[in-house]
């Protein structure tokens, strides 16, 4: 049945999807607001998102911890500089708490589409919980489950006839015991590295599978003290300017990226010394130097990874995996390796990949359709034309290669707030951003990827097969900030 709707006077009728950053952060916003007319559909039993699935054994952030937080709710308690994952996601516990956001997320309930009524301007929005299918109704739509959260799995034959033990890093087997055993590593991204050094000292022999050499950082990793713990906690002015001067010193990294490539020479040189000083056997330097310029695929922060290569229970493989088999991995040059478990750190689907869920817009307009053709794509990373009142945080062209991502959460959420106040100002029931001006904005964004060094001839999980950049806003986060500041209405249509 059709209850009243938005443009009646009545208060929305929100749903969002996912329990992270993105979906704790937009129900706070909302319950300043003064908006309680929301729910919150979390798929898992807990919330944390990211940070609750990525549990693998030396998981944490790679930006220092004082800039990984909501700037409404600093957290002068961060042990180390940088949060490790059982901080991270106490943290957000401890936000929704704090702003009694927890009683609207309902748990083990997991979007299996969304399907926008156009005779009454609603959302349709079908739910599995317990394997028991329900439909709901809403005015709006967040999507907040992010871009990190569906596993990839390895597009290898044969995976599936391994008989031994595999999982993907992000859905770690805690119960796996690894002491003594044969374990192959499938992937060197940004999980590897961290779970690689944890896990070599605990196994008989380890493998880890090496397409292409990542570029490597030393992290600056130690233990805040009590002493600066106490000030953070009693001088909150001093923990901002803390928490300042680090937005500006990776902020300034974008000049590189996004401006004048040219300026990456002196870090290149740095990670190359680093690189020979960590690896004194010169085959193995030669395979984990990257053949590809600095920052066109994400650099990657680790100090104990390069030692662990070099332990002796360890082989670095670069020869393509031909096949998996029942007992291990065969390699394009013929040679056979017997393992116990496959650990996949293949990372996340982002590029060439349909929408998180089924979206059916006007005129039954399929979102994963329209994504898979023609790369994801929407205006400011949240609206998509023919899918009014359905907003993404940290949609398109919204990820980061050099800052705290929890800043653009934060600059999405508040331009998602300002629609919703649009929307109520005008006393329309549903906006929808005209397709001239989504049209506009991506073709100056692929316009501005041309000079940046992610378009630089390496194939990154940034681009579609294509080509395409939709994963990375290309420039300074605060230009971001300030195009979000203020809702052009009339880049919209509003529907009564």
């Amino acid at each position: 049945m059709v209850t009243e709707a938005l443009g009646n006077g009545a208060a929305p009728r929100i749903a969002i999807i996912g329990s992270g950053f993105s979906g704790i952060g937009m129900a706070i916003r909302l319950r300043r607001m003064g908006i309680d007319s929301f729910t919150i559909y979390e798929a898992a039993e807990s919330l944390g998102g990211t940070w609750r699935d990525n549990a693998y054994p030396g998981a944490a952030c790679d930006i220092p911890s004082h800039l990984y937080s909501f700037s409404f709710e600093l957290n002068p308690a961060w042990t180390r500089t940088f949060a490790p994952q059982r901080e991270i996601l106490d943290y957000l516990r401890h936000c929704a708490h704090k702003y009694d956001v927890e009683r609207f997320i309902e748990y083990r309930s997991r979007v299996r589409a969304a399907r926008f009524v156009e005779a009454h301007g609603i959302w349709q929005v079908e739910i599995e919980r317990d394997g028991a299918l329900r439909t709901i109704e809403a005015d709006i739509v967040i999507a907040a489950n992010g871009p990190l959260s569906r596993p990839a799995l390895p597009q290898v034959p044969g995976i599936g006839r391994f008989a031994g033990k595999l999982f993907h890093s992000a859905r770690w087997d805690h119960d796996y015991a690894f002491e003594g055993k044969r374990i192959a590593v499938i992937g060197t991204g940004a999980s590897a590295i961290q779970f690689v050094p944890q896990i070599q000292p605990r196994v008989a022999q380890l493998a880890v599978f090496q397409r292409t050499a990542p570029w490597i950082m030393p992290r600056r990793d130690q233990a805040i003290g009590e002493r600066w713990r106490w000030i953070y906690r009693h001088v909150p002015l001093a923990h901002r300017v803390a928490r300042a001067a680090i937005y500006w010193q990776h902020e300034s990294r974008a000049l590189g990226f996004s401006v004048e490539p040219r300026l990456l020479k002196t870090p290149t040189r740095f990670a190359l010394s680093y690189l020979a000083h960590k690896v004194k056997d010169p085959e193995l330097r030669a395979r984990l130097t990257p053949d590809y310029l600095f920052g066109c695929k994400r650099v990657l922060l680790s100090s104990d990874y390069y030692p662990a290569l070099a332990q002796a229970n360890v082989e670095l493989v670069t020869s393509p995996i031909r096949e998996v088999v029942a007992d291990g991995i065969v390699t394009a040059d013929g040679t056979h390796r017997p393992f116990d478990a496959i650990v996949c750190g293949t990372g996340f689907q982002v590029n060439d990949v349909d929408a998180p869920f089924q979206v059916t817009g006007i005129g039954g307009q399929d979102l994963g359709t329209m994504w898979r053709r023609d790369g994801p794509e929407a205006y400011l990373g949240t609206s998509v034309a023919g899918f009014p009142n359905l907003f993404f945080v940290i949609g398109p062209n919204t990820a980061l290669g050099h800052n705290s991502m929890i800043y653009m959460i934060e600059s999405h959420i508040a331009y998602i707030a300002g629609c919703i106040r649009a929307l109520q100002r005008s006393g329309a029931r549903t906006m929808d951003v005209r397709a001239e001006a989504q049209r506009a904005w991506n073709a100056r964004l692929q316009t501005r990827f041309a000079r940046t060094v992610w378009q630089s001839g390496c194939h990154s999980y940034y681009l579609t097969r294509a080509g395409k950049n939709t994963a990375l806003w290309p420039g300074f986060t605060f230009m971001f900030r300030r195009r979000t500041r203020r809702v052009r209405t009339g880049d919209y249509t509003f529907g009564r």
